[in-house]
């Protein structure tokens, strides 16, 4: 026994929780899939964006208070660590093993979300960012890798079944972290001093600003609507900045501590499977298209190949396509179908949900189908039926109504399924290209064409629906009244840029007086980048189809000899 497995974290170490003769390999599912399910919540990071977007003005956002597009970037940082780390971790996971890996990643992912908030707390965004989108995303990423050459090696017979069964569950984490969150938040939240009606208190408008006379002085204020104070059992008027809470940093405090306890109690429940163990009367089978090898490539040598970046391609602009919808959920089902009535606060969120729904059904009913029609032909499916749906949205969107409503909806979740079985199949993907002898480690470094897409997908959403609202909001105010614009505001067009850096501004405010029949410009906010998306899956196609066998020059018995023989 080497040192480091003696040491005192050797207990930790893969040499010291090798599975007794006769174990049951199905204990070990629960572990990665409780672990996935913690993590997993960081697809719930769009619940956050409205708190986060109005930490002062807490019903609606003051003059200081975060954009969407600041605060949209902390889950891209945490998805960039989550490659990053995976990357780097992947390696490392392989000497250690899953529960030394596991056991970290609890500590990262839970700490991350304790100094996220503070961040809150003192309104530091940096701290946000390093908390949940540095630390945590390393967290992140060590949680991810884990269990995943675990499960491979304890169901060779069944790999894209193993792995989707514990990635499913990371896409069920934002199922449970919704719960959770929407509790949390209405349970921690509490409303601002309301000053009376909007038209019973005098306001002044400096700098973009909204300012009221009180008695204790002038007080920085937001004009709330019906609808935006309603959540928190107030009514529409004026509310003092600064005087209410949206509970969003006690949110994070809580839920840093109960996924902390999660993850160390399942990492504990690791275990590997003795080497040359595999399934009773099972025996390895050449699949009938040949993508199935029975030789390993070292993982150092995996990235010498075409087949990994065919591969990067593949997963990057997948996962591009979907991620950046998925950070922006809430808001664009409110931004595109706020005026039906059926779309009510309660609704989007209910949306949210069902994107956790479908992605962590999609990763185990693709994974699973997958073994059947095989890896290559799944992603076929992904790309040729995502590229419709993409080009669906724009349709929808437009169309307007109900049945515009269903339609969308409908072709949202059919994505979510296909980008949450993209991730699921991938594994199994790679064990059948590389093998299965460094697969945790190569996988790993794949994941660094998530990291990628953490930041593509949301900066094309993000930057795209800018440029778009801009534009809108310039085209409203040019057909309004001057006059009436600068009654309902408090200042002429001509402060139009201070005003919306302010967020007084909004296109919601402008139709409000916009002459009638003005055509509300919100529905057509995301139709370029969903164009964009469809094309990224296009490229994605071709790359998938160009990936064949592994050329047995880079076969493991011929690159690193010495290492077969260590293992």
């Amino acid at each position: 026994m080497s040192d480091s497995a003696a040491g005192p974290l050797g207990f930790l170490r893969k040499e010291n929780i090798v599975a007794p003769e006769g174990y049951n390999r199905w204990r070990v599912p629960p572990a990665s899939i409780a672990i996935h399910l913690c993590i997993g919540s960081v697809y719930a990071w769009s619940l956050f964006n409205p708190a986060l977007t109005r930490e002062f003005g807490v019903l609606a956002p003051a003059a200081n208070d975060w954009s969407l597009s600041s605060v949209v970037w902390i889950f891209s940082v945490a998805i960039v660590f989550l490659g990053l780390s995976a990357a780097f971790g992947g390696k490392w996971l392989e000497k250690v093993g899953p529960r030394f890996v596991g056991v970290v990643a609890g500590f990262c992912w839970g700490g991350g979300f304790l100094i996220g908030s503070i961040g809150i707390a003192t309104h530091q965004l940096w701290l946000i960012y390093l908390g949940y989108g540095a630390i945590g995303g390393i967290g992140l990423g060590l949680g991810y890798v884990s269990p995943v050459s675990t499960l491979l090696r304890w169901f060779p017979d069944r790999r894209g079944m193993a792995t989707g069964m514990a990635i499913m569950g990371f896409g069920g984490g934002a199922m449970v972290g919704k719960v959770l969150i929407d509790w949390l938040l209405n349970t921690f939240q509490k409303a601002p001093e309301f000053l009376g009606a909007e038209g019973a208190v005098a306001l002044i408008t400096e700098g973009g600003k909204r300012f009221a006379e009180t008695a204790n002085g002038t007080v920085e204020v937001i004009v709330a609507t019906a609808a935006q104070a309603a959540p928190f059992g107030g009514d529409a008027g004026v509310y003092v900045v600064g005087t209410g809470d949206t509970g969003a940093a006690a949110t994070f405090v809580t839920l840093g501590i109960i996924y902390f306890i999660v993850m160390q109690i399942a990492s504990f429940q690791y275990r590997v499977p003795a080497k040359n163990w595999k399934p009773a009367g099972w025996e390895p089978k050449q699949t009938a298209s040949g993508m199935v090898s029975d030789n390993h490539v070292h993982i150092d040598q995996a990235l010498k190949t075409p087949q990994f970046w065919l591969m990067w391609i593949v997963l990057c602009f997948n996962v591009t396509a979907g991620i950046g919808v998925i950070g922006v959920a809430k808001t664009m089902m409110d931004e595109i179908f706020g005026n039906l009535p059926l779309v009510t606060a309660a609704f989007a969120s209910t949306y949210v949900f069902m994107i956790s729904v479908f992605n962590m059904v999609g990763r185990f009913f693709w994974a699973s189908t997958s073994d059947f029609i095989g890896r290559k032909t799944t992603y076929h499916i992904f790309f040729v039926l995502g590229t419709a749906l993409y080009l669906s949205v724009p349709f929808w969107a437009s169309m307007g109504g109900t049945p515009a409503l269903i339609g969308f909806y409908a072709a949202t979740m059919v994505i979510f399924t296909m980008y949450g079985g993209g991730f699921a199949t991938i594994p199994a993907y790679l064990a059948d290209v590389f093998g299965t002898f460094h697969v945790g480690g190569i996988h790993g470094r794949l994941l660094t064409a998530w990291a990628t897409a953490g930041v593509l997908g949301p900066l094309a959403i993000t930057t795209l629906r800018n440029v778009s609202r801009e534009n809108a909001i310039a085209d409203l105010a040019a057909q309004v009244d001057p006059a009436t614009f600068a009654e309902k505001f408090g200042a002429p067009v001509a402060q139009l840029s201070d005003l919306v850096a302010a967020k007084t501004v909004t296109i919601a405010n402008l139709l409000e007086i916009a002459p009638a029949g003005t055509i509300d410009p919100t529905s057509t906010l995301y139709n370029t980048t969903m164009y964009c998306m469809a094309g990224l899956l296009v490229v994605a196609f071709f790359a998938n189809l160009l990936i064949r066998p592994v050329h047995e020059k880079h076969h493991v018995s011929r690159t690193h000899p010495e290492a077969v023989a260590a293992e």
